[in-house]
């Protein structure tokens, strides 16, 4: 079975056994340093990424901090 989220705006179709550390890898992101997640307005810790189970119609907000002034 299969369930729909969406990530920054864009739907997506995973695996209901999806969590979160293999949405990002899937995602193919160039590196995880520096990124911020957040599922239905969570800030979700990076040492639970691994084990953070997501659901139908979650919605994934995903940022990368960027050096400025």
């Amino acid at each position: 079975m299969f369930m729909k989220i969406v990530v920054n705006n864009n739907e997506m179709e995973l695996p209901e056994s999806t969590v979160l550390q293999q949405l990002l890898t899937e995602l193919q992101l160039p590196s995880l340093q520096g990124i911020a997640v957040a599922v239905n307005q969570e800030v979700i810790p990076k040492i639970n990424w691994s084990e953070y189970r997501l659901h139908e119609r979650d919605a994934i907000l995903i940022i990368r901090a960027t050096q400025g002034g």
